[in-house]
């Protein structure tokens, strides 16, 4: 018999096989598609680029390093947000804190004003967070932009998960994102030809208890930008994977407390609904789509084994891969808390948050090949969509995102090791080990890179936002209530 005091070690098979089925379909596949060297940013310029990366790539692992060894979760990046303000500060750019309402929240911005300056960076980066000030939570989000001028948006967060850190490798990156940004200060800085728009550096907290970035959104976060770039953490290098969408659901069950022993049959039992819901979600996984997703906990139960729950709570995830799926979905598992509810005479109350939770990640083509290409040149090769299999997907806040304006969220391969996934402890380690300081650097130049092909090429803008457009449209605000 084994000791029962320890769990018992989930088999690696399934990883095993599944690494060398990717590595098969890798071998197998037409390599991912990469923008021409006649596109985008000159390559003179992506050379001086890496040359500033290089340059910077000691700040880039200390900051990296400095995050991992100081997690935080979500709302709570206090010390994240000190740490990035500090190093744009040591670079000359004065950002922002606090924006939009949400105290970890950071903006900096880089690049002309007005067309009619005399170039397009003064002598140093014009950063204009003077005018990107806090928003109460209550207020209505900023008019659109009317500015001519193109301004792309890097996206970064830094919050670690509850008791194993950075086991979703936030902290590397947010390294990327401000390393990007910083980069791109450089280079103006020394050629104010070299950033001909501007380059918005926007921390966003707590993705993984919330959905931050949809509250950002509201609030104006994305108002006068044209299009916004991100990196995940992985354990391949990929040019897309898939992202679930994702509802968040409370459901409260009230019964009737009565002693469980003398007078049960006086009780209504709000356990019993948590229970009976539970089963009724899984046997709905028999009947769901291969990638959709259902998991719930309860955190609610009762408190004394002598008394009749009087109420019980669980916290539901439901996810799946297109907008239209998810609906359905989530109309399903609330038949099934309705159910639950008749089953066992309990009231019910379902809560959802007043914003739409993750959505599908739109990624878009011609970024998604400017991003290739940058990868190539640091020695990595991303591997296109399809590779590697969907089973192992997750959901970001990113989604929301990209269904509003044309976007990109590629993950950056952290770890040499077989087997290791996000939200796992081997994850943590080599997110603050030599590999995540690689990807931590060859991030920041990628998105840099991205950043400057879209600022120097009208056709590549155009064929971006024709990528984007013929996706259709979601309206992601009001997707909830359609």
């Amino acid at each position: 018999m084994r000791d029962l005091s320890h769990p018992t070690e989930p088999c690696c098979a399934v990883q095993d096989r599944m690494a060398a089925e990717t590595a098969a379909r890798a071998a197998a596949a037409v390599p991912a598609a990469a923008l021409s060297e006649g596109d985008g940013a000159p390559p003179l310029l992506r050379a001086a680029l890496a040359e500033t990366v290089d340059e910077l790539a000691g700040e880039i692992v200390d900051l990296s390093r400095d995050i991992h060894s100081h997690p935080e979760v979500g709302y709570a990046e206090h010390h994240a947000v000190a740490a990035v303000a500090g190093l744009l500060r040591a670079h000359g750019v004065e950002p922002t804190v606090g924006v939009y309402g949400m105290d970890t929240a950071l903006r900096a911005v880089v690049g002309p004003t007005t067309r009619a300056d005399p170039g397009p960076v003064a002598s140093a980066p014009v950063c204009d967070t003077a005018a990107r000030v806090a928003v109460p939570a209550d207020s209505a989000p900023a008019a659109p932009s009317s500015d001519p001028i193109p301004v792309i948006a890097i996206l970064a967060e830094y919050d670690a998960l509850p008791g194993i850190g950075h086991a979703c490798g936030h902290n590397v990156m947010c390294a990327n994102s401000v390393g990007a940004f910083l980069a791109l200060v450089e280079l103006a800085r020394r050629d104010p030809a070299a950033l001909p728009g501007r380059v918005v550096l926007q921390t966003t907290p707590a993705e993984e208890p919330d959905t931050a970035k949809e509250i950002l959104s509201r609030r104006g976060m994305l108002d006068g930008v044209d299009a916004a770039i991100q990196t995940h953490s992985y354990a391949y290098d990929l040019v897309d994977q898939t992202w679930l969408g994702v509802r968040r659901i409370r459901a409260v069950f009230t019964g009737v407390p009565a002693h469980a022993a003398s007078q049960p049959f006086m009780g209504r039992n709000a356990l019993d609904a948590a229970t009976v819901v539970l089963m009724g979600i899984g046997l709905l996984r028999q009947q769901i789509l291969p990638m959709d997703r259902l998991h719930a906990v309860v955190v609610d139960g009762g408190r004394v084994p002598n008394v009749v729950p009087e109420r019980s709570e669980l916290n539901i995830f439901v996810r799946s891969k297109y907008p239209e799926t998810l609906k359905d979905l989530v109309g399903r598992v609330e038949d099934v808390l309705r159910g639950a509810a008749l089953m066992t005479g309990t009231g019910l109350e379902i809560i959802t948050p007043p914003y739409t939770n993750e959505m599908p990640v739109r990624s878009n083509g011609p970024l998604g090949r400017s991003w290739v290409r940058s990868q190539r040149e640091r020695g990595r090769d991303p591997l296109p969509a399809g590779v590697v299999s969907e089973t192992i997907a997750a959901g970001t806040d990113f989604g929301n995102v990209s269904q509003r304006l044309p976007g990109i969220h590629p993950l950056i391969k952290v770890t040499d090791r077989t087997g290791v996934a996000l939200h796992m402890r081997e994850m943590e380690r080599a997110a603050g080990g030599a590999t995540g300081d690689a990807a931590a650097v060859d991030g920041a130049y990628g998105l840099a890179a991205v950043a400057l092909d879209w600022l120097h090429d009208g056709g590549f803008r155009r064929a971006v936002r024709t990528d984007f457009e013929a996706g259709g449209t979601v309206d992601v605000e009001h997707f909830w209530q359609e």
